[in-house]
């Protein structure tokens, strides 16, 4: 059944939510605390108004199961019966069936739900129990309220006569119905008054316009920048007029001085000019200062609404933590009833407001994070027992605020991280060698977890291994500009925290200069600033070195990890800017040319071409109007770390340069060709460009036919197309095998056909581009 009316849908779609989560809460307390009178009412009353509102709007099936549940319940109430494990188990399989009815309600989506089943289950029936082969019809429709009849017959015409006191009776009855009616009217008199008065003093507003004008209000910060500008640009000018006016002084001392020596004729022009030159200037003092002060003015009061419009956007779309963590106890009772373990859950920090776009990325993380504590972490009753353990684990859910940031806390107290498997797990898998683990500390060993694929376990469980490891929680967390941390102590429990912005429209940063070129960095990872001179940078293992609070730390030169002219690090300036990064326990100290400023500003997510391109983040527009790159720290303290490991073992770097694939790019649009090169520069590949198909051949034919590995190429080129370069190669035999990569706007049935027909291996469309799916392709072919 689906919800034809707009309104109404959404109106019961929002309802049904919040009656389904409280019923789903209530449940969940209930089944721990059996005799807790107050919230079996609270329940209670939730599956009532669940049961109204779906019968209101004609969700039937909903409104059957609800009600069978609220019969269970009152039974409850009633002491006819008591909460069992297995009558919880029921209200849930009901709950579950009322919440897919309630979404195809909403949705229009079949819930493939059978109501006769869900309603045979509510009832106590076993699933192995077949139906009676000609089973009575049970009607799908809620039963009739029969109408109460406003009027009493007096008599029954088949009744000849009634006694006295019967009809005496019956009067009295009426005179009452009649003065009920009487009274029920004054009342509906008394609410028509109200409704006159009444005001709406709420609206409900989808959080796509709240995005869309946080993002306008975002904006505001880079105005307001602009707009310092400007007043710093009207001060110059104030300046400048104040070194007039002295400049103007001095002229009349020095006219006066010529009033002696010269006659009135010749310093009559001088005299006037002079006077001109002095009503010029105080017409200009008095604009200047007046704009300047209203300047001042506005920006001040600019400062304030932006201010409090951006604060007050913000605070619309906070919610509360619980939000989400409300999702989780029943998810952890049916896992660990499945697992046959005991856990004791604990939240704390639920009435934490968050950014609504916050509480949807880490949903996913937060779920990964607990499934895994209860698959791999905690161990089974016995396993406990024969420890020492409480029966009973411990598993705490925590959220608290922390300056500008949000934490949250995932703790057991399981078996916790066996350090020495993990190590033996990356030696195995080839992540580090043997020196290298054994240099590591024990939480940089932990933190091994969150590799790419990592995993200590053989097999795969239904509960948490299902292809997505914590290298993907991290991936998620560092989207929303946040970081993990893990500690652990083997056989006594783990502990994951997770560390958000509270605000992801704008983003603090430094502003950097390289090579006459200015870069952002964001101040999160910002861990100190200072000035380094040469005599104090020393070598450890090939590595430049400096000593910060007493600990060695690694740095590099910006212009070096961008692959720059080199600048700075020629310099014989004995003073270098140098900007301390930190993730996690890694620190890393950058050079820089010079410091510029911190600022606010609204960082543009890259495109689908440059989603993949190292060491940048995104982009900005600053208050001057520049476009500033912002970079990656976390990838430049990466890419710094991979360039230590290549200048340690120089031959690894010869092998790596002799063995890179070549391939031939062909491309006529340069912004294109310039995107598509960086993507394959930086994933390892040697890349020859060509203008068009009949460049690409030329170049093609010029090499040593074992040259290029690929030929990555566009279809619509000027001179020679690339399905005409295409067919072109095949006719030689040498390149019969060499793969061809077709990327085009050309996205139909039959373009595709030609691409084929002509020889391509491969045919990717610009519309849908994605650069993962190029490099997949190409490591595939080659």
């Amino acid at each position: 059944m689906f919800i034809e009316d707009t309104e109404l849908r959404e109106l019961y779609k929002i309802a049904s939510a919040d009656h389904l989560e409280k019923i789903e809460n209530g449940l969940i307390h209930l089944e721990k605390n059996p005799d807790d009178q107050d919230k079996l009412e609270e329940l209670l009353r939730a599956t009532h108004s669940l049961k109204g509102d779906s019968r209101m709007l004609g969700v039937e099936e909903a409104e059957m199961l609800v009600h069978q549940m609220e019969d269970l319940l009152n039974d409850i109430k009633e002491s006819n019966s008591v909460f069992t494990s297995n009558l919880c188990d029921r209200l849930y399989q009901g709950l579950d069936a009322v919440r897919k009815i309630a979404r195809e309600a909403v949705t229009g989506e079949s819930s493939g739900i059978s109501t006769f089943h869900v309603m045979a289950q509510l009832m106590g029936a076993e699933d192995e129990v077949e139906p009676d082969p000609e089973p009575v019809a049970v009607s799908q429709s809620a039963p009739e309220t029969p109408e109460i009849n406003a009027e009493l017959p007096l008599f029954n015409e088949q009744e000849e006569e009634y006694p006295a006191e019967l009809l005496a009776e019956l009067a009295k009855e009426q005179e009452a119905m009649a003065a009920a009616a009487q009274e029920k009217a004054k009342q509906e008199l008394a609410k028509a008054a109200q409704i006159e008065d009444h005001e709406i003093e709420t609206v409900r507003i989808g959080f796509p316009k709240l995005d869309a004008l946080m993002t306008q209000a975002g904006e505001l910060s880079v105005t307001k920048l602009r707009l310092a500008r400007r007043t710093e640009e009207i001060r110059d000018i104030i300046n400048l007029w104040e070194d007039w006016s002295r400049t103007a002084f001095t002229s009349q001392v020095t006219i006066k001085e010529l009033e002696r020596h010269l006659t009135p004729e010749t310093l009559e022009p001088i005299q006037k000019f002079e006077r001109l030159n002095q009503d010029f200037l105080e017409q200009l003092g008095e604009r200047v200062t007046q704009l300047k002060n209203v300047t001042v003015e506005d920006n001040a009061r600019l400062e304030i609404v932006a201010h409090s419009l951006e604060t007050g956007i913000r605070d619309l779309r906070l919610l509360p933590l619980a939000t989400v963590f409300n999702l989780f106890p029943r998810m952890i009772r049916d896992l660990a009833k499945q697992l046959g373990k005991e856990i004791n859950l604990k939240i704390e920090g639920g009435d934490i407001a968050v950014d609504k776009r916050i509480l949807e990325e880490i949903k996913d993380p937060l779920t990964h994070l607990i499934r895994n504590a209860i698959d791999h972490g905690i161990e089974t009753t016995e396993d406990r027992i024969s420890q020492g353990k409480p029966a009973t684990a411990n598993l705490s859910i925590r959220g608290y605020q922390n300056a500008n940031s949000i934490c949250i806390e995932v703790v057991d107290d399981g078996r916790g991280l066996d350090t020495e498997k993990i190590k033996s797990t990356a030696l195995r898998r080839g992540l580090h060698t043997e020196s290298e683990l054994a240099a590591m500390t024990s939480e940089q060993a932990q933190s091994l977890i969150f590799a790419s694929g990592f995993s200590t376990r053989t097999e795969v469980s239904e509960i948490s291994g299902r292809g997505v490891g914590l290298d993907v929680v991290r991936a998620n967390i560092e989207r929303l500009k946040g970081s993990i941390q893990v500690s652990s102590t083997y056989g006594k429990g783990c502990q994951f925290q997770l560390t958000l912005k509270t605000s992801l429209s704008t983003t603090h940063i430094l502003i950097v200069e390289v090579n006459q070129s200015i870069y952002a960095i964001p101040v999160d990872l910002i861990d100190s600033m200072l000035f380094v001179e040469r005599n104090d940078i020393f070598q450890v293992e090939g590595t430049p070195t400096i000593t910060v609070e007493g600990e060695p730390v690694s740095i590099s030169w910006l212009s070096s990890l961008l692959k720059l002219p080199k600048s700075t690090e020629n310099n014989p300036t004995s003073k270098m800017s140098c900007v301390i990064l930190k993730s996690g326990n890694e620190r890393l100290g950058i050079i820089v040319d010079r410091l510029v400023e911190q600022q606010h500003i609204i960082l543009k997510p890259q495109s689908k071409l440059l989603k993949r391109i190292p060491n940048i983040s995104g982009a900005t527009i600053l208050g001057t109007g520049e476009i500033c790159m912002v970079l990656n720290p976390k990838d430049l303290m990466q890419t710094a770390l991979q360039g230590t490991a290549i200048n340690n073992d120089l031959s690894n770097v010869l092998t790596q340069i002799r063995t890179k694939p070549k391939v031939l790019l062909v491309e006529d649009s340069l912004p294109i060709r310039t995107q598509v090169r960086r993507i394959l520069d930086s994933s390892g590949y040697d890349v020859t460009v060509a203008v068009d198909g009949l460049d690409g051949f030329q170049k093609l034919q010029a090499a040593d036919h074992n040259n290029f590995q690929a030929i990555v190429s566009d279809v619509e080129m000027p001179n020679l197309s690339g399905l005409e370069m295409t067919a072109r190669i095949r006719q030689y035999k040498e390149y019969s095998e060499l793969p061809i990569i077709l990327v085009t706007t050309l996205a139909k049935e039959s373009d595709k056909r030609r691409g084929a027909d002509a020889g391509a291996n491969a045919y990717l469309t610009k519309g849908d581009f994605d650069q993962t799916v190029l490099l997949d392709t190409l490591r595939r072919l080659i």
